[in-house]
C-alpha cells in the first residue's frame, strides 16, 4: 500500500522522460519490498524558479522531494536503511546527486487510510 510522491525541481522547459515515473514506481517497490502493483507513485515537478533555499543555494541544484507513506513503517535501523537505499536509487533513476534526494516518511497511514472506502488496519501481532 505505499504511496510514494515524488516532487522533482526543473528549470523552465526541461521535459522529464516519459517514463520516468514507471521507473521511480519500479524502484521504490524493489526497495520497500511490496509485490506488483502495491507501490503507488504520483510524480510532479516544480520550477527551479519556485525553489529556494535560505541564504541562496549553489547553481544547478536542482533537488528531489520523497514522500513516503506506509502503513505502517520499518523500525528505526530498518528505516535507515530503506532510507538510503530509496536515496540511492532514485538519485540513479533520475540522474540527481544523492546529496540532493531528500526523504520523508509520512506517520503510519494504518488507521488513517482507506482505499475504495476499506480503512487499512494496523497488522495484528499472531505471535
Amino acid at each position: 500500500m505505499p504511496i510514494v510522491d515524488f516532487e522533482i525541481v526543473v528549470p523552465d522547459g526541461e521535459a522529464l522522460a516519459t517514463d520516468l515515473a514507471q521507473r521511480l514506481a519500479d524502484a521504490a517497490g524493489d526497495v520497500l519490498g511490496t509485490e506488483s502493483r502495491r507501490t503507488w507513485v504520483r510524480l510532479r515537478t516544480l520550477d527551479e524558479t519556485h525553489y529556494a533555499e535560505n541564504d541562496g543555494q549553489e547553481p544547478g541544484v536542482r533537488p528531489v522531494f520523497v514522500t513516503v507513506l506506509r502503513a505502517v513503517r520499518p523500525g528505526p535501523d530498518d528505516l535507515q536503511t530503506e532510507a538510503a537505499r530509496l536515496t540511492e536509487r532514485v538519485a540513479a533513476v533520475t540522474g540527481r546527486p544523492v546529496e540532493n534526494v531528500h526523504v520523508l516518511y509520512l506517520p503510519d497511514g494504518a488507521g488513517r487510510i482507506a482505499f475504495g472506502g476499506r480503512l487499512v488496519q494496523r497488522p495484528t501481532d499472531t505471535g
